[in-house]
This record gives structure tokens, C-alpha cells and sequence, in this order.
């Protein structure tokens, strides 16, 4: 199912806090319409984030940020407004899943920062990383459990990669998710270890993203997310919008079909 391609900006976060403007810029220039922000509106403050963003002529997909929920919760509502996010993305941390009771423990937490988000007109989004598929109680993964204990107004980002490392099939946890998802991190590579994986461009890896994505869902953006790579960030990023949106599985700015045949 074609979605807009955007990138989660962990992949650039050397590159953004180097220069932000120009990375947004060129991010654009590949293009990739949106962009999913990680670790910038501590350094450079919510206001300035926004502009860079909106200047380079993308959108703002989702903010990764802790739940606000707890003390610092209103501060953490107050920046993501004022940078003009609608989805605010978070996770449980790995033990948490160690067993029924310790997920609906942790689901509290995630279901208060549904609640004061509703009301700042904002939405939580839930992001997995393993655990969630690999661990299974009688019979029911952890992520069944999660799902049933999370408020309705929790929407979901599925990290595709991190599913498939769980032992998990992608398309059909998005077929099971249905509407719920909005949200697809699209990371490739070898899925053995969640230490020391070593990403790939899209397309060079271990996922089969045209059977993945062609999923009938809700989802509406493809955020590309390279966490460890041994070529250069853009470089991994070009070749990753090519195998995209050349194969008619993405959605960018830059008809760029046969680009990485060309070059």
C-alpha cells in the first residue's frame, strides 16, 4: 500500500547537529517529503526545528520523544506543540515484557500520555522493538497483550525490522493492525542482532518490502530509519528513496525511477 516516504532523523543526527538547515535541505533535495524528528529540539529549541522543516518544504511526520506522562510531562507536551507535532512516538523498554503483569504496568504510563495529549489535541503513537514478538505467553505474543491494555486513542508505529527479529511477519501484523497503524519504520539489514546489526539500504537487505508494504492498512508514512551503517548516511538514503519510490512502493517528491539505474 504506497505511503508517503519520509526519514526518521536519527539516521542524520551527526549530520543535523552539525548543520540543520542544510540537512533538512538536502533531505529534501533526495525527496523525501517528511521527516520524523529525534533528538534536535534539545539542541536547537522547538521554534527554530519547526522553521527548518517547514523552509525546507517538508513535513513534519511524528516527533520521537519520551510519553509524556509522570513529572515531566507537561514539558515535555509544551515543546511538541510549540514544534507543531501531531504524533508524539515513544517505547516500553525490553523488560517490560518479561510477562503479562509487566506490560500492563507499563501500558499505565503510555494510556496517561494518551490521556494529556487528547487534550492538547496531540496522539500517542506505540513503537516496538523486539520483545513484544519474540516473547509469548501461553500462546499470545507480548504485542497481543500490549494491544488489548493500550487506550483506543493509542495509534501505532511498527518498526518492521525489529517485528521480523522477534519472529514476527511484517504484512501480517500490518494486516492485523488495520487502521491502528499510521506509521512504518523501513530499516534493512541482516535481523540477527539487535546489538550489533549493521543496516543496509532498502531494498539490500533481509525484508521483502514490496510484500510488507502492499499491505492493506492505515498506514501513511514510510520513515526510512538506518540506526549503524558502513557507508555514508545520504549515500544509504539515495539508494534507499531509489529502491522506494523507483519500485512504486513509496511516495517522494523526486520522480526518481530509474535515477539509481542512471548513476
Amino acid at each position: 500500500m504506497t505511503a508517503d516516504i519520509g526519514v526518521m532523523m536519527y539516521t542524520v543526527l551527526d549530520e543535523a547537529h552539525a548543520d540543520l538547515e542544510g540537512t533538512l535541505e538536502r533531505l529534501a533535495g533526495l525527496g523525501f517529503a517528511g521527516v520524523e524528528t529525534y533528538g534536535l529540539v534539545e539542541q536547537f529549541g522547538p521554534a527554530r526545528v519547526r522553521d527548518a522543516i517547514a523552509s525546507a518544504g517538508l513535513t513534519l511526520t511524528s516527533a520521537h520523544t519520551p510519553f509524556p506522562a509522570g513529572d515531566g510531562a507537561e514539558a515535555i507536551l509544551d515543546a511538541n506543540q510549540e514544534l507543531g507535532a501531531e504524533i508524539l512516538v515513544w517505547s516500553m523498554e525490553r523488560e517490560e515484557f518479561d510477562s503479562p503483569d509487566t506490560i500492563r504496568r507499563g501500558v499505565e504510563r503510555v494510556n496517561e500520555a494518551a490521556e494529556r495529549a487528547a487534550a492538547r489535541g496531540m496522539r500517542i503513537a506505540y513503537h516496538n522493538h523486539f520483545a513484544e514478538f519474540g516473547n509469548v505467553f501461553d500462546g499470545r505474543q507480548a504485542y497481543d497483550v500490549l494491544l488489548d491494555e493500550l487506550d483506543d486513542r493509542v495509534l501505532v508505529e511498527l518498526d518492521a525490522y525489529w517485528a521480523t527479529m522477534g519472529g514476527a511477519d511484517p504484512a501480517e501484523v500490518l494486516a492485523r493492525l488495520g487502521d491502528r497503524v499510521r506509521l512504518v519504520h523501513v530499516k534493512d539489514g541482516p535481523a540477527v542482532s539487535y546489538q550489533d546489526d549493521v543496516m543496509v539500504p532498502i531494498g539490500e537487505g533481509r525484508i521483502d518490502w514490496a510484500d510488507a508494504l502492499a499491505t492493506p492498512s492505515g498506514v501513511q508514512w514510510h520513515i526510512v530509519e538506518l540506526e549503524r551503517l558502513h557507508i555514508s548516511a545520504f549515500e544509504a538514503l539515495r539508494r534507499s528513496y531509489d529502491y522506494l519510490v523507483g519500485s512504486g512502493i513509496s511516495r517522494g517528491t523526486v520522480e526518481s525511477a530509474v535515477r539509481g539505474q542512471r548513476s
